[in-house]
């Protein structure tokens, strides 16, 4: 089987996922709002969906071709889905990333052969990571990098697939998307949909989403630590065009660990920490926006990779906390169309 028919194969694997709908009370008023469950993906997280679709463009394109290593610098999730998908098409993979992630992502990255390569604060964290993966691959023949930070496949990724299911699965229902928000790691996911939503759905709002502890994208340099692990990576990557997009929105990390736990205590609903402040921001633009919204977000994981951070620990809740004044109700199921054969 050459990588174009596992390509065909692996696209079975990746998005197609539910859209959740979420009933809540947020200052005693009803409101539903919407998430992409995208821990049904291959290996768990939003990221498989940028991961497969830069490898098929680098496949088809002749960038990436059999017996070259694909090395790239990432926070987690990206480096489990380069390297799952990576090993899929029989290729190495080598990962470079900032050694305070979780002990979780490191193992199972690990557990799917790859090469991981830690850096430390004194090292760059991030920047450094971005840094060293591109030495590596400028010293050596051979060696793919997705560089996911500043590829446009990437935002195509979300364009031709998480946009175009959501406003399919919300029509399905009688209902056209008013807004939606994403947290920003590489940007891709808002970039890509919003770009989709704009152009097919016209007068939509989309936010991006940032820590309130660390605001990167009002800064546009790093500022403060958080512990939302995915975004807000020190830098506001390339393909992020804040001119396009709708106003910023931001969560504190302690209020969003607080509402992924209430998911996970209340709903079942077991998310990592992003998805948390994800959930937060979509409730900030529905309430603003009023009784006729329909605001959208993702659930970017579960809370599997996440066991020995703070999001299984106490966290105690502040004043200025929104989580405070939100009443989980219940979810319903939006399933995806079936794939076509």
């Amino acid at each position: 089987m050459d990588a174009r028919d596992r390509l065909e194969s692996l696209r079975y694997l990746v998005g197609n996922t539910p859209l959740l709908a979420i009933r809540l009370r947020f200052r005693g008023r009803e409101q539903t709002v919407y998430a992409k469950q995208e821990s049904l993906n291959f290996t768990g997280s939003i990221k498989d969906r940028m991961a497969l679709h830069i490898l098929e463009d680098a496949v088809l394109s002749g960038a990436l071709q059999p017996g070259m290593e694909i090395t790239e610098a990432t926070s987690g999730n990206t480096g489990i889905s380069f390297a799952a998908l990576g090993r899929a098409l029989g290729h190495q993979v080598r990962i470079y990333m900032p050694d305070w992630m979780s002990r979780e992502r490191v193992l199972v990255i690990q557990s799917l052969g790859a090469t991981i390569v830690p850096v430390s604060h004194a090292e760059g964290g991030f920047k450094g990571s971005l840094e060293l993966a591109a030495s590596y691959a400028a010293s050596k023949d051979g060696v793919f990098q997705p560089l996911q930070f500043d590829n446009q496949a990437n935002c195509s990724a979300h364009e031709k697939t998480t946009g175009p299911e959501i406003h399919e699965q919300l029509r399905l229902i009688g209902k056209r998307l008013t807004g939606f928000v994403a947290g920003v790691g590489t940007g891709g996911t808002v970039m890509g949909v919003g770009r989709y939503l704009k152009q097919r759905v016209g007068k939509v709002a989309v936010h991006p989403l940032e820590p309130a502890n660390s605001p990167t994208l009002r800064t546009g340099n790093k500022v403060g630590k958080h512990r939302i692990q995915g975004i807000s990576d020190e830098f506001i990557p390339s393909i992020v065009d804040l001119e396009f997009l709708d106003p910023i929105v931001d969560a504190w990390d302690g209020d969003a660990i607080l509402m992924a736990q209430m998911l996970a205590r209340e709903l079942g609903l077991a998310v990592g920490i992003s998805s948390g402040a994800n959930l937060l921001g979509a409730i900030q633009v529905s309430d603003a926006q009023g009784p006729d919204a329909v605001v959208a977000t993702v659930f970017a994981d579960s809370n599997k990779k996440y066991l020995s951070t703070d999001l299984c620990g106490v966290e105690e809740p502040q004043d200025h906390y929104l989580s405070r004044d939100v009443e989980l109700i219940g979810f319903d199921v939006i399933p995806p169309r079936p794939l076509r054969a």
